[in-house]
């Protein structure tokens, strides 16, 4: 008797705490959604949904389809050919395995020496570039330059957006941004669900939320990573060629280049403006592609299709200060640059350990494409960065 009234309380004690915390549960909704609406900020209700209610904290490598995109077309494919070695060489990659690799992809004199894929991703799944797609506007800029649109990258933004003619925005060029050196102020925090990456990623009209930010600090004197900067670069492209993004991608480079597959570039809405500064995407072969245009000084196939000068200026470190003070050493015109064990290597990179890397030396392509990166940071760059280099390096 005594065991059973004893069960009984129990269950009703168990009873009232499980009330209690769905209570708790059901009052903090109210209030996270409360904030929402209060603030405006919409785009959050979207960004929960694809995280944290799908176990994340963060975006994924392929939820390209949870966003409008816009194709960019294919034309001629022109098949990189696979080595004679194609696939002999045993590379250990038991080091990959931390952060969920699902690409490793090395060319060496314009051939496919190696590659594997894992959790059933192939050479044509697409892949998220994040912000990879950095360094492709950066180099639709040099496009752009060699087509006229652009007269020099010292063109004043204010000639092709309205907003920066007035007050220190005035002072900013297309030079500030490839730099990034625009002294925006821009709040780069990838924690920070309010910052502006969270609301560019998930909110509906990004030229609004881009245009909201101004010239703080003098332009040109520090390197500060902003992502609003690349958006910056897409809306002057958008302007200077009459076309979008993606078409003016199409036709200056993807299709030049031979891409096997259609890429996608996701967009702030339906029909709206492409998310510049990331959200390419894509596969490893046909992301390799910007590496050996680069690799060959931007001519593909005796087709000079960035000038040669551009691509030198673009892949040296640009004459700043970093943010601890010292020269920069690590940054060019989108694209992030590495020295190490005596190779000087210009390589693209995105937020979950998305790679593209030139050795130019050793003319040599790396693509890496998964789902993590190392935390950690040897100098300016990632340290899982440097496993994918050294497994190229030994093999090859």
């Amino acid at each position: 008797m005594h065991c059973s009234m004893q069960n009984l309380f129990q269950k009703i004690v168990y009873m009232k705490t499980g009330r209690n915390i769905l209570k708790w549960i059901v009052i903090v909704l109210a209030v996270i959604n409360l904030g929402i609406l209060v603030s405006g900020k919409t785009y959050l209700y979207k960004g929960i949904a694809n995280t944290y209610f799908k176990g994340r904290s963060g975006p994924d490598i392929d939820e390209y389809k949870i966003f409008s995109n816009r194709e960019i077309k294919t034309a001629h494919y022109q098949p990189i050919p696979n080595a004679k070695d194609y696939n002999l060489k045993n590379i250990d990659t038991k080091a990959f395995e931390p952060y969920g690799t699902v690409a490793y992809l090395i060319i060496k004199n314009d051939s496919v020496c190696y590659e594997q894929y894992w959790e059933g991703y192939t050479q044509n799944s697409f892949s998220n570039s994040f912000s990879m797609a950095k360094s492709f506007v950066g180099i639709l800029v040099g496009c752009a330059l060699q087509d006229g649109y652009i007269k020099t990258l010292d063109d004043a933004v204010g000639d092709f957006l309205p907003e920066f003619k007035i007050g220190d925005n005035s002072k900013l060029t297309i030079r500030h941004l490839l730099t990034m050196s625009s002294g925006i102020n821009f709040d780069e925090d990838y924690v920070n669900p309010f910052a502006y990456p969270a609301a560019a990623y998930y909110g509906t009209n990004i030229k609004k939320l881009t245009l909201q930010y101004k010239v703080t600090e003098d332009p040109g004197k520090q390197f500060k990573y902003l992502s609003g900067n690349t958006e910056l670069l897409g809306m002057i492209l958008e302007k200077a060629t009459g076309k979008k993004l993606s078409e003016y991608m199409s036709e200056r480079l993807w299709q030049p280049m031979g891409a096997k597959n259609a890429a996608y570039w996701s967009l702030d809405h339906d029909g709206g403006m492409e998310k510049a500064y990331c959200c390419f995407n894509s596969n490893a072969r046909d992301f390799s592609r910007f590496g050996l245009l680069y690799l060959h000084n931007g001519k593909w196939n005796n087709n000079q299709l960035v000038p040669a000068d551009y691509v030198k200026q673009a892949t040296e470190p640009a004459p700043l200060l970093d943010e601890s003070g010292k020269t920069n050493t690590s940054y060019g015109y989108q694209w992030w640059i590495v020295d190490y064990k005596g190779h000087h290597m210009p390589y693209c990179r995105g937020i979950l350990g998305q790679y593209i890397i030139t050795i130019p030396d050793k003319n040599m392509v790396v693509v890496r494409l998964g789902h993590k990166r190392d935390k950690e940071k040897q100098n300016d760059h990632p340290k899982d960065l440097f496993i994918y280099i050294d497994k190229a390096l030994e093999a090859y």
